[in-house]
């Protein structure tokens, strides 16, 4: 893995964990959408969950330099909504990872979610919920 250079680390903006996490699941997230787009067929769903994964860290940058408070929160909402977006591509991809790395990234994306939660229920004043989850990635019903 390649390391990230100190221009990036020295920032503020990377001693947001959450931030970091989200950095880090879409550097993972174009391994696997690599894996995902050899066949031409899946190319579209590749896509989406790059988009998906990748909004949220966008996301977070965007709001942290915003000044206003208001305008901050909204884009941690947006990249909430894109947290919610990649575990729902996560899920529907599931069929083409192993179940270690299909667990890994919805347990990455379940942390993600959870403290943009907090961030903006303690900004906005209202309560956001999401129920705490364990993601059976198997197929098999029993």
């Amino acid at each position: 893995m390649r390391t990230v250079p100190k221009s990036v680390t020295g920032d503020t903006l990377w001693r947001m964990e959450v931030y970091r996490l989200s950095e880090y699941l879409a550097y993972l997230a174009f391994e696997d959408t690599d894996m995902i787009a050899i066949q031409k067929h899946r190319v579209s769903l590749a896509d989406q969950l790059y988009r998906a994964v990748g909004s949220i860290s966008a996301n977070i940058a965007e709001g942290y330099g915003d000044a206003n408070d208001k305008d901050q929160t909204r884009f941690y909402r947006y990249a909430l909504r894109s947290a919610r977006e990649a575990r729902g591509w996560y899920l529907k991809a599931r069929p083409l990872f192993d179940e270690t790395v299909c667990h890994e990234r919805l347990s990455s994306l379940e942390s993600i979610i959870r403290s943009l939660i907090h961030i903006v229920t303690v900004r906005s004043g209202y309560t956001l919920h999401e129920e705490h989850a364990e993601y059976d990635v198997g197929l098999d019903e029993e």
